[in-house]
């Protein structure tokens, strides 16, 4: 199995899948559609004969029940195909290190670019694992493509597999996720699924029931343009007016400066000119209260920053992007619990844990879809260092078909 899933991953994060946040499609780049057109012709080849990728770029599939119980809940299991338009996923090179012996990986396109165990404890843990990384050029896409492979190496296993006793499993992949866009266009009821599983995680064992909310702000200032030679007393240049705000934030408020359960005001975004300038902005905390009084503290900044400036004007904007889904998932914690005794049943040991940052499932659940999160097996997502084991991405497939198998054993 292990060679299965290592075999598909490889064949995957070869394909540029990258999504584009400036582009008002769905998908955003065509070139999803690419990955989404093999990933139906593989389906289709073992055995989902429902398999379609529709006008979004969005596949469907449906693994048939083999069970003869008529109350089982239809499970659907999730994973996005697009990559992270935080650094390069063009003409990636995936590299396998077999039988990983410890110590630093130094990563053949890049000779600067080495994934050090001093800043990845987990690679103790990888010692005589397969371990597939970039060749430093660009990332991997085991975010999200490890998630893909592992649902498709189980699709083929249960297929193969039909004295193994399940309910109805809906296959569901995603496009455009890393931009905040990923089921945007999702038809709940032609998924037709009860309860979901987004394999869009990190560590080996961790089940995720809890994510941060967020909202995206954009801020755009309005400036006194003048020609530079007659702006004494007059310009009112929105440039510095938009450093102003940023120079103001908070710096133990950052990304870099927090981590657990701490949220963060985050710029993402900085264009303009003399006469206007756009400031983009993502907020982040686990609870709503928090979300709101960090808002309130940019919007108190922009004031405070605008008020000497009385020729120019702003407008804020908050637009919100997803919840917490701890909200929607504490009301059936049989999700959770199932996905926690499939760990087990895999032979780890389950981590409960929460994610900063959110998934597909953050919104499905509060779509109507509640929707939990499972390890996929990566590590240092969205950069050249990314990383991903193939004995860890096999752990995933056996958590899925266990998970299949409980769902149906407890009905």
């Amino acid at each position: 199995m292990a060679d299965s899933v290592t075999d598909r991953f490889l064949r995957y994060v070869v394909i540029d899948t990258q999504s584009n946040a400036a582009s008002p499609t769905q998908p955003s780049t065509e070139k999803q559609k690419n990955l989404g057109r093999l990933l139906t012709k593989e389906l289709l080849a073992i055995g989902v004969s429902d398999a379609y990728l529709d006008e979004h770029g969005y596949v469907y599939a449906t693994i048939p029940a083999t069970t003869s119980k008529n109350n089982v809940p239809v499970i659907c299991f999730c994973a996005h195909m697009d990559t992270a338009p935080d650094f390069s996923g063009t003409d990636v090179k995936p590299q396998v290190v077999r039988n990983y012996r410890g110590g630093d990986i130094q990563l053949p396109g890049d000779k600067a670019q080495v994934i050090r165990a001093a800043d990845h404890p987990v690679l103790k843990d990888l010692i005589g694992h397969d371990i597939v990384t970039s060749d430093g050029t660009t990332l991997l896409g085991a975010d999200d493509k490890a998630g893909i492979a592992e649902i498709m190496a189980a699709a083929e296993f249960l297929i193969s597999n039909p004295d193994i006793k399940h309910g109805a499993i809906r296959i569901l992949f995603t496009t455009d996720e890393e931009i905040g866009r990923g089921v945007d266009k999702v038809d709940l009821k032609k998924l037709g699924a009860d309860f979901g599983y987004t394999m869009d995680g990190g560590t080996t064992g961790t089940i995720e029931d809890e994510t941060f909310s967020a909202d995206a702000v954009e801020i755009v200032i309005k400036g006194v343009a003048i020609h530079p030679g007659f702006a004494y007393g007059k310009m009112e240049n929105a440039i510095r007016i938009a450093g102003a705000i940023i120079d103001r934030l908070p710096k133990g408020m950052a990304p870099e400066t927090t981590k657990d359960r701490d949220g963060f005001i985050h710029p993402t975004g900085l264009s303009g000119v003399m006469e206007k300038a756009n400031l983009s902005f993502i907020i982040r905390d686990f609870t709503e209260e928090g979300l709101k009084t960090k808002e309130e503290l940019l919007k108190r900044i922009t004031q405070e920053v605008m008020a000497a400036y009385p020729g120019s004007s702003y407008t804020f904007t908050v637009k919100e992007q997803y919840r917490n889904m701890k909200l929607v998932l504490d009301q059936h914690p049989e999700i959770v619990d199932y996905a926690i005794e499939a760990i087990r049943r895999a032979g780890m040991e389950p981590v409960r844990g929460s994610i900063r940052g959110g998934t597909d499932g953050s919104r499905l659940s509060f779509m109507g879809l509640p929707c939990a999160n499972i390890f996929a097996g990566g590590h240092a997502f969205h950069s050249p260092l990314e990383f991903v084991s193939g004995q860890d991405m096999e752990k995933a497939v056996k958590t899925i078909v266990e998970l299949a198998k409980l769902w149906e054993e407890r009905a």
